[in-house]
């Protein structure tokens, strides 16, 4: 085995966005095809199946928390022309500048293009029991029980085909009406309820209460969220006295299979048609925006039938296999994620497709952070990262707040101007017309503590965001280690380095070297609790973290959520269930193959040519926690991820 080092590419025009894509997707997620020399490069949103290693607490890419409901990260997208965001690219990162430099595989590289459409990427979920997750049943389990929150048949046909017309109306804010008025004809309690329930039932977001109008009863629907002070919204945290039957678990456990959004938009839309917080929900780990995927999602005392009818008004997400347990869902007790990826137009022969494939199902990928990780803009999120372990707040303040280079956002360009210019965070504050983004929060917080209590003003940031910069500091370092280390020692275990006994870092001994190959090799991540290889790269840690103004053997900070305790991650990662077929087709916008929905909906796979215009690698493979798809798909590509790459190798397509 043999490594290979990455040179200069360039690239081709590669084809059209989706048809359904916003502008803001067609800016950070179109991926680029490789020039015909060998080396590519490509864009694509990595998939993290859960929070790496001591990292639990971490933003990964499209994971937010509880506390982080409605904020926008740094680097969140605005619409804009894709011309402007080249212009910002220019001084974006490159794979080299994070640590990316080696490949293993000995192939020759070839052409191809990642998420032409989003539905060329499809993510299932492998929960902890190893069971992939698939959606495939829309039916609502049958309770011994009857309760409140489970309608009746008679739900379904007390309203008119005019009151559901307008209730659906109502519901999606497609009229000026703040209520609608059904009237009781037959005035009883027991008609007055299933009226309550049908509309709750069919139309969630709705909530309803009784009138008397001129000696008639009505039942007026109206936005729960709008008219709080008109009823008492009952929430799952709050639900009606012995609505939940004893014999059910707690939690109603789903499959979520969503396309084109990330896990937390969507739990997002969920909470707010059925009127509670999004932190009744639960996962095992979050999803791509940009793909198709499925995965397992709890929520605590909401029915399965209330669920099933989100089916009917909601967009891009189906929800289904539902059943009810007594536990929620805990992030990381996933096994990882099973991948189903079409790269289209590819140039390769037969024969490298074949090489690059069992290359990459018998000696892996390197297990690097991907680009995501480090942010799109013209200050890196290590950066930050290392000037809070530096305990530089100044510095902090500044890479946040400072103006930068290439197009942005035309408010916040106004509110760094300002910033600049006045060093008031008032003034700044008022040219952000979104006050939640990161550099928002950080003026409030300027505002609220004084320019001298820098700490406490960055503390308003959310956790989470804050953790994200430190997390990126480390995988900046362990990108840079495992370059090293694989450029020193090549692909095989060494005496000096370390594998994991258990949850126990030990060194490789000169005795046992041959008891080891590169797939057992861990390295760690720098913090106080980890060991360092006893040889060259053990130094090359020491000498990278002096360079940066910090001590390896003093990982501790003086505020405690800043302090590292480190980890241990594997160096090479050997994806697991791996095939691929290459088909041919005519038409880029015709799916490739059939999806959950797809199925259940009985669509056939569109007929393929046996001869068509253009060539593609349909490739599957599974993946361990805490790993990026897109450097597997790096490694068989010869690709640079780096989106300044492309955009500066393809300023004419952007054009």
């Amino acid at each position: 085995m043999e490594t290979v080092e990455m040179n200069s590419v360039s690239l081709k025009h590669p084809r059209s966005e989706d048809d359904v894509a916003n502008a803001d997707e067609i800016k950070r997620q179109k991926i680029l095809e490789k020039s015909k020399t060998g080396n590519d490069s490509g864009q694509s949103i990595e998939t993290v199946t859960e929070p790496p290693e001591d990292m639990k607490n971490e933003i990964i890419p499209n994971e937010e928390s509880e506390e982080q409901e409605e904020e926008e990260l740094e680097d969140s997208d605005e619409d804009g022309d894709p011309e402007s965001f080249a212009d910002m690219m220019k001084h974006g990162l490159t794979e080299s500048d994070v640590g990316i430099t080696k490949f293993v595989s000995s192939h020759k590289g070839f052409s191809g293009i990642l998420k032409e459409r989003y539905s060329d990427f499809v993510v299932h979920e492998i929960g902890k029991d190893g069971r992939v997750s698939h959606l495939d049943d829309f039916s609502v389990p049958v309770d011994d029980e009857v309760n409140f929150e489970d309608p009746s048949e008679e739900t379904f046909t007390v309203l008119s085909d005019e009151d559901k017309q307008r209730l659906e109306e109502l519901q999606l804010f497609k009229n000026k009406e703040t209520s609608v008025a059904i009237e009781v004809i037959e005035d009883t309690k027991e008609k007055r309820t299933v009226i309550h329930q049908a509309v709750k039932s069919l139309f969630p977001g709705l909530e309803t209460k009784t009138e008397d109008r001129d000696g008639k009863k009505y039942i007026i629907a109206y936005h729960a969220a709008g008219k709080k002070a008109l009823a008492k919204v009952r929430t799952a945290t709050d639900p009606r006295k012995h609505s939940w039957p004893k014999s059910r678990g707690s939690y109603c456990h789903f499959v979520l299979y969503k396309e084109n959004k990330d896990t937390m938009d969507a739990i997002n839309v969920l909470s707010k048609f059925l009127r509670v917080k999004p932190n009744i929900f639960s996962y095992m780990g979050t999803k791509d925006k940009r793909a198709i995927t499925v995965q397992e999602i709890a929520v605590l005392r909401i029915t399965a039938q209330r669920l099933a009818h989100l089916n009917k008004c909601l967009m891009n997400f189906k929800l289904g296999n539902f059943s009810y347990k007594n536990h929620p869902l805990k992030l990381g007790e996933l096994q990882g994620n099973h991948f189903t990826v079409v790269l289209r137009n590819i140039t390769g022969t037969d024969d490298q497709i074949e090489q690059a494939m069992h290359s990459l199902r018998e000696i892996g990928f390197i297990n690097y952070y991907g680009m995501q990780r480090f942010g799109t803009t013209a200050v890196p999120t290590y950066q930050i990262g290392r000037a809070i372990l530096q305990n530089n707040w100044n510095e902090v303040m500044d890479l946040i707040l400072k103006p930068r280079p290439g197009a942005e956002k035309g408010y916040l360009v106004k509110c760094r101007e300002e910033w600049a210019k006045t060093k008031d965070p008032a003034a700044a504050l008022k040219k952000l017309p979104v006050k939640r983004c990161v550099e928002g929060q950080l003026l409030r917080g300027l505002l609220k503590y004084g320019m001298k209590n820098i700490i406490s003003a960055f503390g308003i940031i959310p956790r989470n965001n804050r953790l994200m910069y430190i997390h990126s500091y480390q995988s900046y370092v362990w990108n840079n280690m495992v370059s090293k280390r694989i450029e020193e020692y090549g692909l095989r275990a060494v005496p000096g380095d370390l594998i994991l006994k258990g949850a126990t870092a030990v060194h490789i001994e000169e005795g046992d070297v041959d008891n080891y190959t590169i797939h057992d090799v861990v390295m760690p991540l720098p913090g106080f609790d980890v060991i360092y290889p006893k040889h060259k790269i053990g130094e090359a840690y020491k000498e990278m973290l002096v360079a940066d103004n910090l001590d390896i053997n003093n990982m501790r900070h003086k505020i405690r959520d800043y302090s590292l305790s480190g980890a241990y991650r594997k160096i090479i990662i050997r994806p697991q269930n791996v095939s691929w077929e290459v088909v041919a087709y005519d038409d880029p916008k015709i799916p490739l193959f059939t999806t959950d929905l797809d199925k259940l909906e009985g669509k056939p796979l569109p007929v393929l040519p046996t001869d068509g215009k253009f060539r593609a690698l349909k490739m599957e493979f599974s993946l361990p926690p805490s790993t990026y798809a897109t450097m597997a798909i790096r490694e068989v590509l010869k690709m640079d991820t780096s989106i300044k790459n492309q955009t500066q190798l393809n300023t004419t397509w952007l054009r």
